[in-house]
């Protein structure tokens, strides 16, 4: 009989996913799926949805167990859901102090919504925000406990394409200056090519990976690059797209 456990990682900020299964009734999600990640590297989860990837963060956030399997995870994580989740009665530095103590609290929230670019906008109002501030903040907020594994749900998802591309330049400007490990869920191929290290797209069928995808390219990227399109165009080949 296989065990089920979620753990602390061997790896001091990489993870482990060791022939992980999850049921829900009859339905199998993922079946004996394998996946490791490296320190400081930014895997990015792509495929169609019921694919599994945000089942198998959920499984990595420790929201969720497997029913067969290991996933080994650094203590210190956090993650970020597609929408920006902000309580609406409280400013933005007061959401980002949710959950911190000490008489340092507000000092580091105020740290952590400069490092993502809204310095000066700690006292405003979630509906003051935009959507890719309102983001920005739950990014911050995510970003203040200092995680040793950040983990990404469709985060940009919500966002108009402008926003979008803006916000997936930040975040890659973000993880130059301060390099952390990330898994990135999407279903947006160029945006697994544009920010991810590896690509691991999954198949529709049940939680197997049909290829990865090494990107390694220097940031910032450009759409237009030679190499990006040729990655985009394995990675829309691998989900079974005729390009």
């Amino acid at each position: 009989m296989s065990t089920a456990t979620v753990a602390p990682a061997r790896q001091q900020t990489g993870a482990l996913v060791n022939q992980v299964v999850r049921r829900f009734g009859d339905r199998v999600v993922l079946d004996h799926l394998d996946l490791t990640i490296a320190g400081e590297e930014l895997v990015v989860l792509l495929g169609p949805s019921g694919c599994g990837k945000t089942t198998l963060l959920r499984l990595m956030a420790g929201l969720d167990r497997p029913d067969g399997g290991t996933v080994e995870v650094p203590v210190r994580r956090a993650i970020v859901f597609q929408g920006d989740r902000l309580l609406p009665w409280q400013r933005a530095l007061r959401n980002v102090t949710l959950g911190l103590h000490g008489p340092d609290a507000d000092q580091r929230a105020r740290a952590a919504l400069a490092e993502v670019g809204l310095a000066g906008r700690e006292r405003a109002w979630p509906k003051e925000l935009s959507g890719g501030e309102a983001q920005r903040v739950a990014l911050a907020r995510a970003l203040v406990s200092d995680p040793e594994l950040v983990l990404l749900d469709e985060p940009f998802a919500a966002l108009d394409a402008i926003t979008r591309q803006e916000m997936q330049g930040w975040l890659a400007h973000v993880l130059v200056s301060e390099p952390r490990t990330v898994i990135f869920v999407t279903h947006d191929v160029e945006e697994a090519v544009m920010i991810g290290d590896r690509v691991v797209v999954m198949s529709p069928r049940p939680g197997q990976t049909v290829v990865e995808i090494e990107v390694r390219l220097p940031r910032p990227r450009r759409r237009t690059d030679a190499a990006v399109v040729e990655l985009r165009e394995r990675a829309l080949a691998a989900l079974g797209v005729d390009t």
